[in-house]
């Protein structure tokens, strides 16, 4: 009866333990969730200036080859930005609808068009606003920047 009950309760771990390993993301999005964070998450202040924007660009490896055109970093803590995930689907610009909608705080980095790699210039512009993330995985977490 003591073995039946042991056995029992191996199993019921074990299947606990494989549970939370699938309520985890996949490689490919827990790269995505990264990447996402490296580009675009900045929680550390509350908006940016023209030097922020130039400073942290080439920071997070935005200035070479090329420079980046335009790039948003959200100021808001991570667990804030992924429950944006949980709000309503919305239609992503590639027409999939995985995508969610949330008011952050942002800094706008727009390249002046007169620098060239990889000494990029950035115009700036802070602001509190509407963004639309895409997210993917179980749980979802935020894996593009839509708009």
């Amino acid at each position: 009866m003591a073995l039946q009950r042991t056995h029992a309760l191996l199993l019921l771990l074990l299947l606990t333990l494989l549970g939370l390993g699938l309520a985890q993301p996949s490689y490919g999005q827990n790269f995505m969730y990264q990447r996402f964070l490296q580009q675009h998450v900045d929680p550390r202040v509350t908006g940016g200036d023209h030097r922020y924007c130039n400073l942290m660009m080439q920071r997070r490896r935005m200035t070479s080859p090329q420079c980046k055109p335009f790039n948003t970093f959200i100021h808001e803590a991570n667990w804030r930005i992924n429950s944006i995930c949980r709000t309503a689907n919305t239609l992503c610009k590639n027409g999939q609808m995985n995508c969610h909608a949330g008011v952050v705080k942002v800094t706008d980095c727009r390249e002046t068009g007169s620098s060239s790699a990889p000494y990029c210039r950035y115009r700036a512009r802070a602001s509190t606003r509407r963004v639309v993330i895409a997210c993917g995985g179980n749980p979802a977490v935020p894996v593009h920047f839509d708009q």
